[in-house]
């Protein structure tokens, strides 16, 4: 067995420490689970090499995890059915949720343990955004790109193929364009009020946007009750499969690389236990290594494409997940920015700036209507030490910082210095 990387490994004298002093303990901690005492004691530089060496029992070994049917969930099915989640003695029993409201609702009133989730919902929680403030917890990130934004063929009819066509559309022919994304601060909300900004176009006072569930966009662009939405995959290729709409962009084209769907759970789960929330995160991170093999892709989509989880073509699914777009108006090209899951572990981390981010956009659109400490929210939500113990685990590489770098479909660069000044600086804003 490899030498866990953390802290020294603990000497007999710990040991023996620990074990005359648990006795005591025991007896003044009736309230506390016995493995959760006796690790207390344990100092944390020896906590640490023990939990690198992923010899701690999961607390809780069923671990119910919900997902709504999208491309992304697969890390979530994947660990589940190729049995990664028993290598950390744990049973993940992936729960098939109907909308991302749901999802909120579950996780805050316990009958889901952790769920694949939108890493603002998360976010929207923490603060009470249009809910119920709860403290929530960010496990780990589980995929980068691999959304994106779809026009129905009627706006097309009106010569309409890009944000920049869409916009001069809006402006000349005032009336309610209706668009729709999946959860008020999710991601796909973000993502669609980015690209519509970063053209000129206010998406609270030029156009009308509803929340329609990921399964039951196509559905209601069929039936010509939207003119464009922002989901996750298949739901675009879909789109285009049954000739009802094209893609504008691709998530990917609004942020390279950019944050997407969260392990996500409540705070008191994290720490109550923390055990499970760990072999959780481990489990996740070898189905990601696993579905970013380009050769393993093809039974991942076989496998999520079944009934019990996105219940839809196979190659509705797959050609997207291998990098291979169509936009359903004339143009195919290998996109080197598609859906990832592991790369090297750059995907999964819980950037403090990924999470800063979400709360800008919040602030920029009035979901939020005071600046809040950025920084201190990321901290307090992102669990970057039960990640950091679980990439020890997996033999994960780390990055060097929380904190990470990028430039915008609309040039501005965001890397978490100074959020306050970022939030506002944008010229379409609420």
């Amino acid at each position: 067995m490899d030498k866990p990387f953390s802290p020294e490994t603990p000497s007999n004298t710990d040991l023996l420490v620990v074990n005359d002093a648990k006795r005591d303990f025991l007896k003044k901690a009736a309230g506390m689970s016995a493995a959760a005492a006796i690790m207390s004691l344990v100092p944390p530089g020896v906590r640490s090499a023990a939990w690198a060496a992923g010899s701690d029992a999961p607390e809780k070994t069923e671990i119910k995890i919900g997902f709504i049917p999208l491309t992304d969930c697969a890390s979530v099915v994947m660990a589940a059915v190729k049995g990664f989640d028993k290598k950390y003695g744990i049973k993940i029993i992936p729960s098939k949720e109907a909308s991302w409201a749901g999802v909120r609702d579950k996780l805050s009133n316990g009958e889901l343990d952790a769920a694949h989730v939108l890493y603002g919902l998360i976010y929207g929680l923490q603060l009470g955004v249009g809910w119920q403030k709860k403290d929530m917890a960010v496990l780990m990130s589980i995929n980068n790109n691999g959304q994106g934004i779809t026009l129905s063929n009627q706006i097309r009819a009106k010569g309409v193929t890009d944000g920049a066509g869409l916009a001069k559309l809006v402006k000349a022919e005032p009336k309610e364009w209706t668009f729709a994304q999946t959860f008020p601060t999710g991601t796909h909300a973000m993502w669609l009020y980015y690209w519509m900004g970063a053209y000129g176009i206010d998406p609270f006072r030029e156009v009308k946007v509803i929340t329609v569930p990921p399964p039951q966009m196509v559905a209601n662009m069929r039936v010509d009750k939207m003119d464009g939405y922002c989901v996750g995959e298949p739901w675009n290729a879909r789109a285009i499969h049954d000739k009802i709409g094209f893609s504008a962009a691709t998530s990917q084209d609004v942020w390279t690389d950019h944050p997407e769907k969260v392990l996500g759970t409540t705070l008191e789960f994290a720490q109550r236990y923390p055990n499970t929330a760990r072999a959780m995160i481990a489990a996740l991170l070898d189905a990601s290594k696993y579905i970013d093999t380009l050769s393993n892709r093809a039974e991942t989509a076989r496998v999520i494409a079944g009934k019990a989880y996105v219940n839809t073509a196979v190659d509705v699914i797959e050609g997207r997940m291998l990098g291979e777009y169509d936009n359903g108006i004339g143009k195919k090209w290998r996109d080197k920015n598609y859906m990832k899951f592991f790369n090297d572990g750059a995907v999964n981390y819980p950037y403090l700036s990924d999470g800063m981010w979400f709360l800008t956009q919040h602030k920029r659109w009035g979901l939020l209507k005071e600046h809040p400490d950025y920084l201190a929210v990321a901290k307090s939500v992102n669990q970057i030490e039960l990640y950091k113990q679980a990439a020890a685990m997996t033999k994960t590489p780390l990055p060097k910082s929380d904190m990470r770098s990028h430039k915008l479909l609309d040039g501005v660069v965001w890397d978490g210095k100074n959020p306050k000044a970022y939030a506002d600086g944008f010229k379409v804003k609420a």
